[in-house]
């Protein structure tokens, strides 16, 4: 009989959570790593901090109710107190245990050939074809299928959702009262998957990016191929990455500025997981952004460049809510996108809606990752669509530039 999927827990949309219990998490963490099953003469120290670690919950219990990670800590915590006949009367302060000798960790070479993707799928068949999805900057979309769109999507949106893990995205309103949006936080469940890995949470928000699930662990948990499922901080605070081999998976978050990044490397078996294709929901790597929360970034670039030489000529429009012109947003996602594909554009549009030189540096980040995470060299550029159009009309530029001007302003409109 097939058992049920594990239920996704969706989290409500929000601007920055003053739950600090990600932070508990990496302090806990810091104390502890390399220890996961402290010997006898540890366990005072693992105590503390573990004493540390509730003190640090319940400081920021009151504006954490209702948040999966707080109340999975608590319970957490619980257990190991338990488990290691720990008092919860004691000392508080957080001493880093003994890192363990390489046998005794949970690095284990041994893992069962099913928790390898690769291994058990080349007995079978050919290699596998690997697709990748990214998330970032106002947030732009780059699908499964390489469709590239710029979406709204405010608030709590499901990123991927199939048999092996689910992703959801928060986005909020970069300025008030605009419609500018970008992610302010990040949720991925890794579902228990047979002799591998139990279930493992992880989550990301605005300044604070772990390098460990909510349950302070770096792997899969007690399972056999644990190690198949393991965390690896890149840059402190600025990136890590999430390599999950049972399922041919590799992760990257990025926080760039205020806000995240989401770039994932995906075999096409995993990607269409899921049980029942046709009824399932919005997945947006898979279907993209729905029709009425997409934007045509496109018409509005060609808008704002036409607005710029009008502005030259003639009478003044109002000025937009940012600090950069078309001219000298070109110019700085030139210096680190010289190809004008959509990533540039991307850049040059962000720049435009928020002002933030940041978004400039995620539109550069994504593109990173796609080189690093494409399995195809030859579609790491994507460019204007054109298919779409009707004959005649095969590029926006050729517009009457009334037109443009006049979307720019409805543009502005929206945005204050």
């Amino acid at each position: 009989a097939r058992t049920a999927p594990p239920l996704l827990v969706f989290f409500p949309p929000a601007v920055t959570s003053p739950c600090k219990i990600l932070k508990c998490n990496s302090e806990f963490w810091a104390a502890t790593s390399g220890s996961h099953h402290p010997g006898a003469e540890e366990a005072p120290e693992f105590c503390t901090a573990l004493r540390a670690y509730a003190h640090c919950t319940r400081r920021t219990a009151r504006t954490c109710r209702g948040d999966l990670a707080y109340h999975s800590a608590v319970h957490g915590i619980d257990d190991l107190m338990v488990q290691h006949n720990c008092s919860k009367d004691g000392p508080t302060s957080q001493p880093r245990l003994r890192t363990l000798p390489p046998g005794d960790s949970q690095e284990r070479s041994d893992s069962p050939e099913i928790c390898h993707y690769e291994k058990s799928f080349h007995k079978h068949s050919a290699a596998p074809n690997y697709t990748h999805c990214g998330l970032f900057g106002d947030p732009h979309l780059r699908t499964f299928t390489d469709t590239f769109q710029t979406c709204k999507v405010q608030g709590a949106w499901p990123l991927i959702d199939n048999n092996y893990l689910n992703v959801q995205v928060t986005n909020t309103p970069v300025l008030p009262g605009s419609s500018a949006t970008a992610t302010s936080k990040l949720t991925i469940i890794f579902k228990s998957f047979q002799e591998c890995v139990d279930q493992k949470v992880y989550q990301a928000e605005m300044d604070e990016l772990p390098a460990a699930f909510v349950d302070g662990s770096k792997n899969g948990g007690d399972k056999h191929g644990a190690n198949s499922l393991k965390i690896t901080e890149k840059v402190s605070g600025q990136h890590i990455e999430i390599q999950a081999k049972y399922i041919g998976t590799t992760i990257v978050v990025r926080q760039v500025g205020r806000y995240l990044t989401f770039a994932v490397r995906m075999p096409e078996e995993v990607v269409n997981a899921v049980e029942d294709r046709d009824s399932q929901g919005l997945y947006l790597c898979l279907r993209g952004c729905p029709v009425n929360q997409q934007i045509d970034f496109q018409a509005i670039r060609s808008a704002q460049a036409t607005e710029g030489r009008a502005r030259r000529k003639g009478p003044s429009l109002p000025a937009p809510p940012e600090a950069f012109t078309y001219e000298t947003a070109t110019a700085k996602c030139r210096e680190k996108l010289p190809v004008e594909d959509l990533y540039f554009q991307s850049c040059v549009f962000d720049l435009l809606t928020t002002g933030d030189v940041n978004f400039m540096l995620a539109a550069y980040y994504a593109f990173e990752d796609v080189k690093m995470l494409h399995s195809n060299k030859d579609k790491l550029h994507l460019y204007e669509r054109t298919q779409d159009l009707t004959p005649g009309n095969t590029a926006p530029t050729g517009a009457h530039p009334t037109l443009w001007v006049a979307l720019l302003c409805l543009c502005w409109l929206c945005l204050l």
